[in-house]
């Protein structure tokens, strides 16, 4: 989604929301792993039914990672894509279902941003290889060392798109794994498989919620399933608080901000690729046995739980004497609907609102207060009342003004205080920094030190550099000849980069002065802001966006043909009269087929993934669409600061042209990109478990042409039409590996089967609301969460994980006394617990008081309450011993205490006892959901 800072700001406004997973790793034996069974309880102590795997979040970083090599051919990519997929079905491991969406052919409207970025991408890579190979050129003419340039072809993460070789060929291995793991995986014997590849259209996340609307509108569906959906897009966050699920969980990758990244020039980490000098390499470890290997922490993974979300918006959206009946699943619509302000994929966000700059938070105010006058909610089931919402955006017009006068201070005060930390800096800056075998390390080295060798004659070194570092300063303005003699050319201009200042790129609306809309229109638009005709077809096509926006998160795709046609949206002052705009769209419009949005989104640098002829239309001067495929255009900054955060300023593609231009290359397509070109389906598979499995095994034995509905009652509830397939897999037949790398599996059992979704009317609309029989999940947040003076000032203990009901976790007296003789007490290597206090002697006072004949327990882990919550005495362990004098302070204490605020059931499982996780009963419908 197109908001970088919403999770950011999400994360850190609601806390609680989220909770870091629990991983069961594999055990090895004498080099062979053990495969972990999935089928027992799940270590996170919660049992999810559904799973759907947003494919692109996972495709991509293990194509090209930025953390890690890269993958050497695009086999590697498939089995790293199995193993990615195997890590999350082990963390979540559903018990119902398993869905997997490829993004296929996209509504028009996100073309556009599909078309800015593959543009970017390409432009960008192509930069970044000519800067690389005259850096490279600079540096080898200044005799410095680089390792030979490898001649390799680069990944173009472009070909991750609806109809190339490569998605074809990704649908083939994912139904080999699928039907290798219902063969072999315990935890998959009673799964149900749904395969939506790239050839079914609709992007992968919204394939997934028109799955979950659909079925939920049947009547064997059960309000209480369990969702967890994985991806990383922020508006996965809002498409869940959609659906109106009390229990949907979101799983996805930590993020980490400031990974080491190695030089793509050297090699080596520590610096970028402009900062590059050539340097020899250093020796990685005692025998360079790291040499080949980088630095990679395996990536770790956290839950957002939605339930948590919807309690800390019920307690901010809750309104008091409404002149209508508060609905908080209303008000949840209105949330939803008012973030689509500040940034989407189909919309550029408002002038006046920056997600960083609190701009929900205003909005959320501003949606309060004018509340009691609109008469109601902006918003039903995924519909607009414009009249309500135009009461909404002038009110934020109004404050545009001061709130573009306010941006102008803030960045000016961030300004003046980075250039104080430079000159701060600068001046703190060390005079002489050693070298060779005493210069510094960074920490978590894995390398182990040297032993000093020859320390005379380092220091007489050093001395001497020291000694030709002080007579070269001395005159700073003096150049040096290349051996290092003085120049006699007289002195150097100070370079650019040395200056205190950074060039600023130029900013030709100046929003906080007066006539800030005058200069908007007519630099960005081309027109003058007195044209009130261009101005309000602006307003309403930004209007219509926002309907057909809020459509697709909650009855689907609208229209595949709409689009938002400017590079720029208007201000909210701008948003009067539109009560009475149209906000209806065509019915009956079709999707692109994949090689038409493959011309429609493809640089010509891409062009290599397309049929000859149609390629030719990219590049040829006499084509009649050349001017869709600019070889060079401009990004504006549009007051950010990177290049990343601009606009690229593309031309729209007109799809009359586009049509008429592949009407005439149709007929040279062979017959295998004929079939890329088409349009496909969901896939369904089970096991030979699956009580499904002789229903469809019986329709391929009478060859039954018909769709035929799915029976309920063998599915876990799922409903919709199968028909059979033409590339089945079928029990008794042999599964090709696509992958040459592994076994084609001989004793398949598996089966799998056309699947399609409930259809329905046009016109039928899915009522956002909770699910009648649906149970609340047990409240998670606590008066300590919104107060901290709450509960006659006694602390509140976070909820760590999704059990309410974990006991605390102590270690007693014999657990210290193991780790008194385990940990190290050498002199000058003082272990965590050296210099802690016997517990239970001094007359401690931060023990618990003894009942008759009750051994004494130390309170040990009453730190794993928030820290900004602690009102009772100190922990023992973040004292300063009293009897041990001259003991060194409890440094590693205090970073025990950092790791423990993090810790997770299974780290303490042996020290407690093990761990009581809650069985699932059978009966599904009548039971109490433990979260």
């Amino acid at each position: 989604m197109g908001v970088p800072a919403f999770f950011r700001w999400l994360s850190r406004k609601y806390p609680s929301i989220i909770v870091n997973c629990v991983e069961e790793k594999a055990k090895e034996c004498n080099g062979v792993k053990a495969p972990i069974d999935t089928s027992k309880p799940n270590p996170n102590e919660v049992e999810f039914d559904n799973l759907y795997l947003d494919m692109n979040g996972i495709i991509h970083p293990c194509t090209h990672p930025e953390d890690k090599p890269a993958p050497k051919n695009e086999d590697e990519m498939m089995v790293a894509i199995f193993e990615y997929i195997d890590r999350i079905f082990n963390i979540v491991r559903p018990r119902r279902l398993l869905y997997m969406a490829i993004d296929g052919v996209a509504p028009r409207a996100k073309m556009n941003q599909q078309r800015s970025r593959r543009f970017r991408a390409s432009k960008e890579g192509m930069e970044a290889a000519e800067e690389r190979q005259k850096i490279r050129r600079e540096i080898l003419a200044k005799g410095g060392i680089l390792p030979p340039d490898e001649v390799k072809e680069r990944f173009d993460s472009n070909c991750i798109t609806p109809g190339t070789e490569f998605m074809d060929n990704l649908a083939k291995c994912l139904r080999y794994y699928i039907a290798d793991r219902l063969n072999s995986d315990p935890g998959w014997k009673n799964l149900t498989v749904i395969l939506s590849d790239a050839s079914a259209p609709g992007e992968g996340e919204h394939k997934i919620m028109d799955y979950i609307r659909r079925q939920r509108a049947q009547p064997n569906h059960d309000p209480n399933t369990h969702h967890c959906l994985c991806g990383a897009d922020a508006d996965l966050i809002m498409l869940g608080l959609a659906t109106h699920e009390p229990n949907f969980t979101i799983i996805r990758e930590e993020f980490k901000p400031n990974k080491p990244k190695p030089c793509g020039l050297c090699n080596q980490m520590g610096h970028e690729v402009k900062d590059c000098q050539g340097l020899p390499r250093e020796k990685q470890g005692k025998h360079d046995q790291f040499a080949d290997s980088l630095p990679v922490a395996e990536q770790e993974f956290i839950f957002i739980r939605l339930c948590v979300l919807r309690e800390y918006l019920e307690r901010e959206l809750t309104m008091a004497s409404l002149p209508f009946t508060f609905d908080f699943e209303r008000s949840v619509d209105d949330w939803v609907f008012m973030c689509f302000f500040v940034g989407n994929d189909f919309l550029p966000h408002l002038p006046s609102l920056e997600i960083r700059e609190g701009a929900i938070d205003r909005l959320v105010n501003i949606y309060k207060n004018v509340v009691h006058k609109t008469g109601g909610y902006l918003t039903e089931s995924g519909f607009v009342n414009l009249q309500r919402v135009q009461m909404i955006m002038l009110a934020v017009g109004e404050v545009e003004d001061s709130i573009f006068k306010k941006r102008k201070d803030d960045d000016d005060n961030f300004k003046r205080r980075q250039k104080e930390k430079r000159k701060r800096m600068k001046r703190d800056q060390p005079s002489f920094i050693p070298g060779g075998q005493f210069s510094p390390q960074a920490l978590g080295n894995r390398s182990s030190p040297q032993a000093i060798s020859n320390p005379r004659q380092a220091a007489f070194e050093m001395r001497m550099h020291d000694r030709q570092n002080s007579t070269t300063s001395s005159s700073p303005n003096t150049s040096l000849n290349s051996d290092g003699s003085p120049s006699l050319g007289g002195g150097i201009k100070r370079k650019a980069e040395d200056s205190d200042s950074e060039p600023e790129p130029e900013d030709n609306i100046r929003l906080w002065e007066t006539g800030w809309k005058q200069r908007y229109y007519k630099n960005k638009f081309d027109v003058d802001a007195s044209d009130e005709k261009f101005r309000r077809k602006v307003v309403q096509s930004y209007v219509e966006g926002l309907c057909w926006v809020l459509r697709y998160y909650y009855q689907g795709c609208a229209s595949w043909n709409w689009y938002y046609p400017f590079h720029y949206a208007p201000f909210a002052s701008d948003f009067e009269g539109i009560a009475d705009m149209p906000s209806d769209f065509e019915k009956g419009s079709k999707p692109f087929k994949p090689l038409e949005q493959l011309m429609g989104v493809f640089p010509a640098a891409s062009g290599n993934f397309l049929p000859p002829t149609w390629r030719k239309l990219m590049t040829d001067p006499e084509s009649s669409i050349i001017d869709f495929y600019p070889e060079d255009f401009a990004i504006d900054l549009n007051g950010k600061k990177y290049a990343w955060q601009g606009v690229a300023l593309l031309p729209f593609v007109d799809e009359r042209r586009l049509r008429a231009a592949l009407e005439e290359v149709y007929p040279d397509l062979t017959p295998e990109e004929s079939r890329r070109n088409s349009l496909g389906g969901d896939v369904l598979f089970v096991g030979k478990h699956h009580p499904l499995c002789d229903f469809i095994v019986e329709q391929y034995k009478t060859k039954n042409t018909e769709p035929v509905d799915i029976p309920p009652e063998l599915c876990h509830g799922i409903q919709g039409k199968l028909t059979l397939n033409e590339n089945a897999v079928l029990p008794d037949q042999t599964v090709e590996s696509p992958v040459p790398t592994l076994r084609d599996l001989t004793q398949n059992s598996a089966v799998s089967i056309s699947f399609k979704d409930p259809q329905f009317d046009e016109d039928f609309v899915f009522k956002a609301i909770v699910l009648p029989g649906a149970k609340k999940p047990a409240p998670v947040l606590k008066p300590g969460d919104w107060e901290k003076t709450n509960n006659d000032g006694r602390p509140w203990r976070p909820q760590l994980g999704f059990n309410r009901d974990r006991k605390a976790v102590h270690l007693d007296q014999s657990a210290f006394r193991t780790l008194g003789h385990t940990m190290p007490r050498e002199r000058g290597m003082p272990g965590m617990y050296a210099n802690a206090v016997p517990l239970g002697t001094y007359g401690s006072p931060y023990t618990r008081p003894l009942m008759s004949g009750q051994q004494q327990i130390p309170k040990l882990l009453s730190n794993l309450r928030p820290q900004e919550s602690w009102r009772g005495p100190t922990p023992l362990f973040q004292q300063t011993p009293q009897r041990t004098a001259g003991a060194a302070p409890l440094l590693a204490w205090n970073r025990m205490l950092q790791s423990q605020n993090q810790f997770q059931p299974n780290q303490y499982q042996g020290l407690g006892g093990p761990m009581n996780y809650p069985q699932r009963p059978e009966d599904r419908m009548d039971r109490g959901r433990q979260v």
